[in-house]
């Protein structure tokens, strides 16, 4: 054999030996980087691909995540006081409502100076080399004027069109975009310039920014808390158009907040960093940049306000990691590994982690935490109450059998059989963390007694269906439930309340669609009964009252009053109640609306949202805030107790790596002993 050929036959004997022995050395089923262990880094998950993260148009929980955590807004709330209190954030104070002589309200925000929008390529639009600038009251008010934008799909225009000159400037945009091809083409915030912006919005100066509404809306303060009114930059929304190779401002987000977005890949992973421009950095003392010293009455007890934290500077995390895991088991198998800092519950697992309504002695072995909280949600069995047998045309027949039906349904059984106990029964739309919640109130269609069906079954007769037959066809009566749904649990879940109105005779038939399907029937008005929720948008009963309003019916406006209920004693008290503050007037005035619902039956109340979060022992400060507002910037992680659970938790299988090892050396040993004597 050549001397070559010998090298050759060396080399390949290592690449086959070496790899078989690394494997054997370091086996491991970390799905991170062995350098970031040390580091401050809070793993969490997405479901599926972000539609949008488009601060205007992003609307839902897991999209919030992000956006909560990127955009800073002007108002924030208190992390962990309940009620829920508002405060400054990027504004220096919370304004009040200035009444003018016409019957308008105006408000008039003073932002702080030094805001800086996160590091991204795209400030090189206003100057070569530049990856930052301060925001101004002018990013506000040009992300206000997008919310009109008729190209962009906003989902809460209803709530800004109390904004003076609000639906013109829409109005506007529209027909000079059709008029003058080359206005349509220029960038937005050019457009918005050349039509003179919105009345209502105005920018006094580099740091004031002036809010007129047309008409009085107090709740508008809250829509000042959330993303849909952050600083947005000209540029970022320019440069992220998706040519050349560039994102769609849709997936790049670019804000003020805590943390800007290193690294996203939608099927993947999303990566955010420390904003090394954050407001907080510059402001150590504003309320939103620093630790509560205050909270909520059992915080101190539940380890929320341990001296180690109280007024410390924020944010505590170096980076947050959101990684793409669909299935609910594995997802929660990777918590239970220390792979993922926090979880919710899933179905399948609640009885080994719920034990006599506490942790399971296995899970605080693991030092793994519960915090329980009820969300500000309700969900509900709506009527259609346009309908002919059921609604208002139906007069006081209909009237009773929607009591019947209400009389007939419980919610405790439900909810211990398909939410293992997450929830509590609902009396009124008003969740319990809501002002004008009243617990010793008990509706008296919805209790839980044992002569309930009989009412109920008196009840029907009183409609003129003994026994649940129809006189007309001498028949059952025959209703429709709509679902759109097709998941078989979920339809097991539904068929419960099918069975219940069985037992009082009446014939209630389930049926299932998709949700496209389902939306088409609403549109014509094709349904009776149907399964739906809400959840709150920001903590005012009028976030919930509102459902039940003329305004918001689904079939005259489109809006999400989809039982179609319309009441004009309601209406009046409504109008009332939204415009006071939180005082007994109008505690009263929701008592009589909650009255005028008891005897309708518009809905059915089922249960508010019981919120159950499991986090690991290392992970600090987790407080469940029931909205769709991500609270990251208050958490903290011990990185070096992590890593070593992490490793206690996941010894690698290395057996089987030695054993190969063991028969690759076997099988290569009469090779390299013929090859060394060769070589002598």
């Amino acid at each position: 054999m050549s001397e070559r050929a010998r090298n050759i036959r060396a080399r390949a004997l290592a690449r086959t030996l070496l790899p078989a022995l690394l494997l054997a050395a370091a086996c491991s089923n970390d799905p991170y980087p062995p350098g970031d262990a040390a580091h401050k880094i809070y793993y969490t998950v997405f479901r599926e691909a972000h539609r949008t993260l488009d601060p205007a148009e992003a609307y839902n929980v897991s999209a919030h995540k992000v956006t909560g955590s990127v955009y800073d807004s002007l108002l924030e709330y208190h992390y962990l006081k309940r009620p829920y209190e508002l405060g400054p954030g990027l504004a220096r104070a919370v304004p009040e409502p200035q009444r003018l002589e016409d019957g308008r309200v105006r408000y008039r925000f003073e932002m702080r100076s030094g805001i800086g929008f996160g590091p991204d390529p795209c400030f090189e639009l206003g100057g070569a080399g530049r990856r930052s600038r301060e925001a101004t009251s002018a990013d506000v008010a040009f992300q206000l004027m997008r919310l009109a934008d008729p190209a962009l799909k906003v989902q809460v225009t209803d709530a800004f069109s109390a904004v003076q000159g609000f639906r013109e400037f829409r109005e506007r945009l529209i027909l000079r975009r059709e008029l003058d091809p080359a206005f349509a083409e220029l960038p937005a915030h050019k457009q918005y310039a050349a039509l003179g912006g919105m009345e209502g919005v105005r920018t006094p100066s580099r740091y004031e920014l002036e809010i007129t509404l047309a008409r009085p809306y107090p709740q508008i303060l809250y829509w000042f808390a959330m993303e849909f009114t952050t600083p947005v930059a000209w540029e970022a929304v320019q440069f992220y158009n998706g040519n050349e190779g560039r994102d769609r401002f849709a997936d790049h987000p670019v804000g003020t907040g805590p943390f800007y977005v290193r690294e996203y890949n939608k099927h993947l992973r999303l990566v955010l960093e420390r904003n090394p421009h954050w407001y907080g950095l510059r402001h150590p003392d504003a309320l939103g940049a620093r630790y509560p010293e205050r909270g909520a009455p059992g915080d101190a007890e539940g380890d929320l306000l341990g001296a180690a934290y109280r007024g410390r500077a924020l944010p505590f995390l170096d980076r947050i990691e959101i990684r793409l895991e669909k299935e609910s088991i594995p997802r929660f198998n990777k918590f239970l590994q220390g792979y993922y800092d926090a979880s919710s519950i899933i179905k399948e697992s609640f009885d080994q982690v719920i034990q006599a309504d506490r942790l399971s002695p296995q899970m605080r072995q693991r030092g793994i935490r519960l915090a329980r909280s009820v969300a500000p949600s309700v969900f509900y069995l709506g009527i259609n109450m346009e309908d002919p047998v059921l609604g208002a045309p139906a007069g006081e027949r209909g009237r009773k059998l929607r009591q019947a039906l209400s009389l007939a349904v419980s919610s405790e059984p439900w909810i211990e059989l398909f939410l293992n106990g997450r929830g509590v029964p609902a009396q009124t739309p008003l969740p319990p963390v809501i002002f004008g919640y009243n617990p010793d109130y008990r509706n008296p269609y919805r209790q839980q007694q044992d002569a309930k069906r009989s009412r109920a079954r008196e009840l029907l007769i009183e409609a003129g269906y003994p026994g649940g037959i129809d006189p007309d066809t001498g028949s059952p009566l025959r209703l429709s439930f709509d679902t759109y749904t097709l998941n078989s649990q979920q339809l097991l879940e539904r068929q419960y309340f099918v069975d219940e109105w069985r037992k009082i005779g009446v014939d209630v038939r389930l049926q299932a669609t998709t949700y496209n399907e389902f939306q088409a029937k609403v549109e014509r008005l094709a349904y009776q009964i149907f399964f739906w929720g809400w959840s709150a948008d920001y903590p005012d009963p009028e976030n919930f009252l509102f459902l039940l309003t003329c305004d918001m019916r689904r079939s005259t406006a489109g809006g999400p009053n989809t039982s179609n209920f319309c009441d004009q004693r309601y209406e009046k008290l409504f109008a009332e109640m939204a415009l006071r503050g939180n005082d007994a007037e109008r505690q009263r005035l929701i008592g009589e609306m909650v009255k005028i619902l008891e005897e309708e039956r518009p809905w059915i109340e089922l249960y508010h949202v019981v919120d159950y979060q499991l986090s690991h022992g290392w992970l600090h400060n987790v407080k469940p805030f029931g909205m769709s507002h991500p609270m990251y910037k208050y958490y903290d992680i011990e990185p070096e107790r992590r890593a070593a659970l992490r490793l206690s938790w996941n010894e690698p299988l290395t057996w089987p790596a030695y054993a190969l090892a063991g028969l690759v050396l076997a099988a290569l040993v009469p090779g390299v002993r013929t090859f060394l004597r060769e070589r002598q």
